[in-house]
């Protein structure tokens, strides 16, 4: 049995790459009994998924700002 340690060692782990068969179940088995790991790894989730859209709004608003023609908008040409 996993430690919440290896747990949430394992859940990020996860986020950056599939994780070998016996990782994986050991994890799900963890996380059915352990509902501060199942916190945890929504968690994650849900911080992933803000910082992907954060950071896709940024990508958009660098674009806009390049725009051909347009200057440099800290010149103010």
């Amino acid at each position: 049995m996993l430690s919440c340690r290896e747990a949430t060692r394992l859940l990020s782990a996860a986020q950056e790459r599939r994780l070998p068969l016996g990782r994986r179940l050991s994890l799900r088995l963890h996380l059915m009994m352990c509902r501060a790991c199942r916190n945890f790894g929504q968690h994650l989730h849900v911080l992933r998924d803000l910082a992907r859209g954060f950071a896709a709004g940024a990508d958009q608003q660098a674009r806009r700002d390049r725009q051909p023609g347009d200057g440099d908008p800290r010149s103010g040409t």
